[in-house]
């Protein structure tokens, strides 16, 4: 060796002693002075592009490694972390080559069989990177790396159980791994164990307490969890970390709603977006909760901007729908938020309208099967279980009804007087109350229906069944079903023996898991049976519960006081806003026109929608002043006014519930048009139980000729209205005790049923 290559040998050693001390920049400036004087030294170039890679000059790192081997091809070390810069730059295709060719230069090369696995990954090869590493595994077989990696292989090919296993060995071989804590917590959380993730995320953030992602995956299973505080305070602590997270917003956002901080929550989702413009889910969550603050209009426009994006985002059609009929805005409905597209899309499987919002849009019973089906079915929807065979004993039977809605609210107005008179020698009544009491009248009177009131809006859909079948609950009642504050997994993880499907949902939920659905043979015809997931229980008059101490106001109403013509015929709708069609309304201008002098009563709840209302009218030829809007008025007063109205006007296809039981009550007459749906054909089961049948339509042509008809015989209608006041008590409908006995009746066939060993079975309760 000649003495410039001793010399060349010697500052080589010193460089790699350097870089073995972390003294990087000094081990650089003699590689650089050591290719000046030999450009192609193999282990200068090598050395300095490591040192290149580990301060974030890859391309450059990448180049040097390059040069090296071409200097000297034989270096299965330098092939593998070229390998290395070129994942990091994103070329997995040659990253994938290059660890290739270090392992047939040494198939026992760890560092590159772990390479190679980890670019197959990235090329969305799961199951060829999974071969490798297990190859590095039976090298090394707690390699903590490789037993990480598997675990994100196995993952990928959604083969939980495994992955679950892998993290938990690699957090064995390497205690701290925070990546591996907190991968671990993601797939048991996809997985269904909510609480084990939550240890896991702790654990990340307990090893690394500036490590965003976990304190970010911390808080949406929190949320999950039903924890909005703590959630809130996990995503405060990732924004203190990373500003800019936009996941950090979005969850922040959610935590909030849960709170009932909607005004936040639009700010913090309002946020994400900025941050990621299409940030899809911000936006879905955003439109929800502009909805909810009664900003229909933005909702809208927010679900358009969805649909623009991405045509199939799952039921962003039959949202914006929604929000136009809330708006009563018809004249600017998309092509794909139309009513045909929708139930078009909806009867083809596609994600295309939530169950609840579909009433509105489909007269069919097919269609909404279909629909809840396809719900039930999404990603994100319930985890479905088995059934429970056992049978408790007990000497009262335990019934649990399942509510977001024991406050002010419309079933509770329905159910208040059955549940107090609920025989408590044979039946134990449980609220199982997915909201905090509430101080209200109403509030309070409910609870104190019930033997006994349980608050559950803080515990996880997985810790309420457990604490259902924990109490020994027999029958589990969803008063829910599939509309706001839906809880639908508690029920699929099997919360009781038998679970029923009642009031809250006037439809199908669409599943297995849900036993029974209370009917009577308007709602639901026999041969209409097929239609509904679960078996149909008929009650001898009704479906609907209904109280017969509900308060209507002493207090004399006069016409002038809300906003009436003393003279004028009345015809009066107080259904929501979104169960009026361009179909419906043009029907009623049309009686508008022939009934000279009348007008239209009508709720709304924004300024939007009377102003499209009346809109509407105008480009109908009726005077926009025709048209009356009725505030919010407290429930005994709403009850009284309706009594200054003339005829009560139904909706279809999603008739009055409440509100129709509400006109009859307070003993104004209503017109229904009977559809095929359930939701279709409430107010025809309501007029029965009522004995009003004749007041029933099966057509809108037969609609329109009955209700001008009444409107132009007022002693026929007269007739009516006396018959109704006279007759309300003594009615079916209103017979809130003999309601009670057949309820009774049909729970006590029920548990007769599963005793026997039979599965559930559709049957009729004798009146």
């Amino acid at each position: 060796m000649d003495v410039q290559s001793e010399a060349i040998a010697g500052d080589f050693l010193e460089a790699s002693r350097l870089a073995g001390q972390g003294r990087l920049d000094l081990a650089e400036s003699i590689c650089r002075e050591i290719l000046q004087r030999q450009p192609t030294h193999s282990a200068a170039l090598l050395l300095r592009g490591a040192i290149e890679l580990q301060t974030g000059r890859t391309a450059q790192g990448a180049e040097s490694i390059f040069s090296s081997i071409q200097s000297n091809p034989s270096q299965p070390g330098a092939y593998t972390l070229l390998g290395e810069a070129l994942l990091d730059l994103n070329r997995p295709y040659e990253a994938l080559r290059t660890y290739e060719i270090a392992l047939e230069m040494d198939n026992r090369l760890v560092p590159a069989c772990l390479g190679r696995g980890n670019a197959l990954l990235d090329l969305q090869r799961p199951d060829e990177a999974l071969a490798s590493y297990d190859e590095v595994l039976r090298i090394q077989p707690n390699h903590a790396v490789a037993l990480f990696n598997r675990g994100n292989a196995l993952s990928s090919l959604k083969k939980y159980n495994a992955a679950i296993e892998s993290y938990e060995c690699a957090i064995a071989a390497r205690p701290t791994y925070t990546a591996a804590h907190n991968n671990l917590g993601s797939v048991l959380k996809t997985n269904h164990q909510s609480a084990r993730a939550l240890a896991s995320f702790d654990a990340a953030t307990a090893i690394d307490p500036n490590m965003a992602e976990a304190w970010n995956n911390r808080g949406v299973i929190l949320n999950e969890l039903r924890r909005a505080e703590e959630a809130l305070e996990a995503f405060d602590r990732v924004l203190r970390l990373r500003p800019g997270m936009p996941e950090a917003h979005f969850g922040r956002g959610g935590a909030l709603r849960a709170l009932n901080r909607p005004i936040e929550a639009i700010e913090s989702y309002e946020r994400a977006l900025t941050l990621r413009s299409g940030y899809g889910e911000a936006v879905r969550c955003l439109a929800e909760t502009r909805s909810f603050v009664g900003q229909p209009d933005q909702a809208a426009r927010c679900y358009a901007e969805l649909l623009k994006a991405d045509p199939q985002f799952d039921f962003a059609a039959g949202a914006l729908l929604h929000a136009q009929l809330q708006c009563a805005d018809w004249s600017t409905i998309a092509p794909a938020a139309s009513q045909e597209s929708v139930h078009g899309a909806v009867l083809d499987g596609r994600r295309a309208d939530l169950p609840f919002s579909f009433l509105a849009v489909s007269d069919s019973a097919a269609a909404q099967l279909q629909c809840a089906r396809t719900f039930m079915a999404e990603p994100s929807g319930a985890v479905q279980s088995g059934r429970l065979d056992q049978s408790y004993r007990h000497d009262r039977t335990r019934i649990a009804y399942v509510s977001a809605d024991f406050r002010q609210h419309a079933v509770s107005y329905l159910l208040a007087g059955v549940l107090e008179r609920h025989d408590r020698q044979r039946f134990e009544t449980i609220a199982i109350s997915l909201r905090p009491e509430e101080a209200s009248p109403m509030g309070q009177r409910i609870k104190r229906a019930f033997c006994r009131f349980i608050d559950v809006s803080g515990y996880s859909d997985e810790a309420v069944a457990q604490l259902m079948r924990d109490m020994e609950i027999d029958i589990a009642v969803d008063l829910v079903g599939l509309t706001q504050g839906q809880r639908p997994k508690v029920f699929a993880h099997r919360a009781a023996p038998i679970q029923v499907n009642y009031l809250g949902f006037p439809g199908t939920s669409g599943a297995s898991f849900m036993d029974y659905i209370i009917a009577d043979t308007f709602v639901i015809p026999p041969e209409h049976r097929r239609f509904y997931a679960e078996k149909v229980v008929y009650l001898p008059d009704c479906f609907q519960a209904n109280d017969d101490e509900r308060d209507i106001s002493d207090k004399p109403i006069t016409r002038q006081e809300v906003g009436l013509p003393q003279d004028s015929f009345v015809f009066c709708c107080f259904n929501n806003t979104y169960k009026i069609n361009p179909a419906i309304f043009g029907l009623w201008m049309r009686l508008l026109q022939k009934k000279v002098g009348s007008v239209l009563w009508l709720v709304s709840t924004t300024e939007i929608a009377r102003e499209n209302l009346r809109r509407e009218a105008a480009n109908r030829d009726i005077d926009p002043q025709r048209l009356v809007f009725a505030p919010r008025w407290p429930y005994a007063e709403h009850l009284a006014r309706l009594r200054v109205a003339d005829l009560f006007l139904d909706t279809v296809p999603f008739n009055a519930g409440t509100i129709g039981s509400d006109a009859l009550w307070a003993g104004l007459p209503m017109l229904t048009c009977a559809g095929q749906s359930f939701a279709a054909r409430m107010g025809g089961s309501l007029l029965t139980a009522a004995g009003l049948p004749e007041l029933i339509a099966y057509s809108l042509e037969d609609y329109e000729a009955k209700a001008l008809q009444l409107a132009q015989k007022p002693a026929q209608l007269q007739e009516l209205r006396e018959r109704l006041n006279e007759h309300r008590r003594n009615v079916p409908l209103f017979d809130t005790d003999r309601f009670r006995g057949h309820l009774e009746r049909a729970y006590e066939k029920m548990l007769e049923i599963h005793a026997g060993r039979g599965e559930p079975a559709s049957f009729a309760v004798d009146p």
